[in-house]
C-alpha cells in the first residue's frame, strides 16, 4: 500500500548513481557547495541515488572507479564551468548535466563570448582589454564613463569594479587582475537589469533584479535579503517574448545546452543588451533558475530531476 509521500521515493527512471559535483578549486567555491548541497537534497527528495563529490578533495577519476552512472554539474567558475571538468567526464563516458565542452570554455570566457555575439548580430555593450600599460583615459574615451572592469573568466560579481572616474581604472584593473590575467573594460548601460533562464529549448519567464543603489554585487547576490526579483518581471507579453527570443538566439550562437541563464541589461528606450551566459548558475535559495523555474509551474525538485534527464555525453 502507498504512502502519501511515495511519489517523493520514485525516480522518473533509474540514473544509476549518481554524482553532485560541487566546491571544486574556484573562487566561487562557497557559493558551489551551496548550490551543490541544494541539488543533492533535491535529487534524493526525488528517490535518485545521489552523493556529493568535491573534485577539490577527491581526483574526478575516482567517479569511473567508484561506479557512478551520471554526474550533475553544480561547479561554478574554473575547474568545473570552463570545459575541463565536462572533457573529464567525456573521456570516462560518463553523462554530465549542462553544456559541453566547448560552449563552456566559451561562455566563461566573457571575452570570447562577447566577440561571438558581435559577430553574430546579437547585442552586448562595448568593451576594451585592459592591461597594466593601458592608456587609461583612451579606454574611457573608447567605452565610455561610467564603465565596468572586470576580470574574463570569473563569475558572481567578483573582481568587479564600477568606475566612474578615469583616476580610478587602473586600480580597478588591479583588483581585476587578481583574478584573471584577462581583464576587460565594459560599457555600463543603464537601464533594468533582467536575468533569462533556459530549460532545454524553452526560455523560462524574465526576472527583473532590483539590488541596493543598483549594485547587484556578490554579497546582494546571495546572502542579502534587501534585493528585489520580480517574476513576473512587470514587461507587457510582447516585449517578454523578444527578449525569450533574443536569449535564445545568444544561447544558440554559442553551442549551449540543457540549461542555463543569461544576464542582460533593458535600455529605457526599449533596446536590450546580453552581457553574458552562465552555463552553470547558482541553486542557492537566493538563486534565479529556481525563481523563474517555479513561476512556469516547476518547483525545485522537479527542475533538477529534468536537468538531470537532460544529463548527455559530448
Amino acid at each position: 500500500m502507498s504512502t502519501p509521500h511515495s511519489s517523493l521515493l520514485t525516480p522518473h527512471r533509474d540514473f544509476g548513481k549518481v554524482a553532485v559535483l560541487m566546491g571544486g578549486k574556484s573562487a566561487e567555491r562557497e557559493i558551489s557547495l551551496m548550490s551543490g548541497e541544494n541539488v543533492l537534497a533535491g535529487l534524493r527528495r526525488k528517490g535518485v541515488d545521489a552523493h556529493a563529490f568535491d573534485p577539490a578533495e577527491r581526483p574526478v577519476f575516482e567517479l569511473k572507479r567508484d561506479g557512478y552512472q551520471c554526474a550533475f554539474l553544480a561547479l561554478h567558475g574554473r575547474y568545473g564551468e570552463d570545459g575541463t571538468v565536462q572533457g573529464a567526464l567525456e573521456l570516462m563516458e560518463i553523462p554530465y548535466t549542462g553544456s559541453g565542452v566547448m560552449a563552456s570554455a566559451l561562455c566563461l570566457d566573457k571575452l570570447r563570448t562577447k566577440l561571438v555575439w558581435l559577430a553574430t548580430g546579437i547585442p552586448t555593450p562595448r568593451h576594451a582589454i585592459l592591461t597594466a600599460k593601458s592608456d587609461w583615459t583612451a579606454v574611457a574615451q573608447r567605452v565610455g564613463l561610467p564603465l565596468i572592469v572586470k576580470p574574463a573568466l570569473e563569475g558572481s560579481s567578483l573582481g568587479l569594479t564600477k568606475v566612474t572616474a578615469v583616476e580610478k581604472i587602473e586600480a580597478a584593473y588591479a583588483l581585476a587582475a587578481q583574478y584573471d590575467t584577462l581583464v576587460i573594460a565594459e560599457e555600463f548601460i543603464v537601464g533594468r537589469e533582467l536575468t533569462a533562464a533556459f530549460l532545454d529549448a524553452r526560455a523560462l519567464p524574465l526576472i527583473w533584479i532590483e539590488a541596493p543603489q543598483g549594485n547587484y554585487d556578490y554579497q546582494h547576490k546571495y546572502f542579502s535579503d534587501e534585493t528585489l526579483y520580480h517574476c513576473p518581471c512587470g514587461l507587457p507579453a510582447a516585449q517578454e517574448l523578444d527578449l525569450q527570443a533574443l536569449t535564445m538566439r545568444a544561447v544558440e550562437a554559442l553551442g549551449c545546452s540543457g540549461w542555463g541563464r543569461a544576464d542582460l541589461i533593458l535600455r529605457d528606450d526599449g533596446k536590450a543588451f546580453l552581457l553574458e551566459m552562465n552555463t552553470t548558475p547558482g541553486m542557492t535559495g537566493h538563486s534565479l533558475v529556481p525563481m523563474a523555474a517555479r513561476a512556469a509551474g516547476i518547483e525545485f525538485d522537479e527542475l533538477v530531476l529534468k536537468i538531470l534527464e537532460l544529463a548527455h555525453v559530448g
